[in-house]
């Protein structure tokens, strides 16, 4: 087997049996193919011959071409996927990639907007009296609405279908979310995502929908089809320029989400199942965030609070 026949065969894997998106595969896919091309250099033409001085190489071409510590670690974690695989189809005997370590992440918080920030966001997504007829307007803010009230992932909403939404009478609320691997989870929306959501589908969608070949989608793109990550991207851009609200992205609302929720006193498990992280440790970073407020209302709240406190 070639080296490129293993990686076509990982990632039909991938695709089937494991149940990854299309996105994600499309991301092995392109880390892997930097692999392979360093492989054919070194004129490895068996899989079960590569060696652990052939991921090194690779490694050092990563290093060469000066990428960050984050890229080369999402490139080595193709590689291993690739090599352990590789010994559990029992194509080769040993996992030559096993001794390679990621390079060590800079720590990141994630970065989150304030209340007042997303609320001048959303009433400006909100519009005038003009935009409550536009079709495009209505369904911008049923996205930037939906984001916040679900703290999903831009490609998790925009895969979002009609059927998905509550119904009407339902008092729950409840948005079924589809997420990584094909996991589904409940997340609740308030009033105010479920009224931009009902006016989207009563005044909006019709209007987009008759210039499309009908689809169960429920954001739609000008052309009548499912709306795009791009598009999307392009929507909150335009609607957090004009709001004055800096460096936002479709993150940006999920990370307020969950920022805006631990400051009001939720459970961090609850913020774990409501953005479907598969460990609570993923979900715990944002404890890190609400600590810089906390330390900042004892601070100014506390009669014999020191004037300048400690890091937490």
């Amino acid at each position: 087997m070639t080296p490129a026949q293993a990686v076509e065969r990982l990632l039909r894997q991938l695709a089937i049996e494991r149940g990854l998106s299309k996105h994600t595969v499309a991301a092995y896919r392109r880390d892997l193919t930097g692999y392979l091309a360093v492989l054919e250099q070194r004129k490895v033409t068996d899989a079960a011959a590569i060696s652990g001085e052939d991921v090194a190489a690779f490694r050092s071409a990563l290093a060469e071409r000066g990428l960050a510590a984050s890229s080369v670690a999402r490139h080595l974690s193709a590689v291993k996927a690739l090599h352990r695989w590789l010994v559990d189809e029992r194509v080769a005997v040993d996992d030559v990639a096993k001794d390679q370590r990621p390079p060590k992440l800079p720590s990141r918080l994630p970065t989150a907007i304030s209340v007042s920030q997303m609320q001048r966001l959303l009433e400006t997504a909100a519009g005038d009296e003009a935009a409550a007829a536009d079709p495009a307007a209505l369904r911008d803010r049923a996205l930037l609405e939906l984001l916040y009230a679900t703290g999903a992932r831009i490609s998790e909403l925009i895969a979002l279908d009609v059927d998905d939404l509550p119904a009407p009478d339902d008092p729950h609320g409840l948005v079924r979310v589809t997420g990584k691997g094909a996991k589904q989870r409940l997340v609740p929306i308030g009033s105010f995502a479920r009224a931009a959501v009902e006016a989207w589908l009563v005044r909006g969608r019709p209007a987009l929908a008759t210039r499309g070949r009908g689809t169960p989608a429920l954001l739609l793109g000008a052309r009548g089809g499912r709306l795009s990550r791009q598009a999307a991207w392009e929507v909150i851009q335009r609607v957090a320029e004009e709001a004055g609200v800096a460096h936002v992205s479709p993150h940006t609302f999920r990370h307020s989400f969950a920022t805006h929720l631990l400051e009001g006193g939720a459970d961090v498990r609850v913020v774990q199942e409501l953005l479907g992280h598969a460990s609570v440790a993923t979900t715990q970073i944002y404890t890190h965030v609400t600590a810089d407020t906390l330390r900042d209302m004892y601070t100014t709240a506390h009669p014999r609070a020191l004037s300048a406190m400690p890091p937490l």
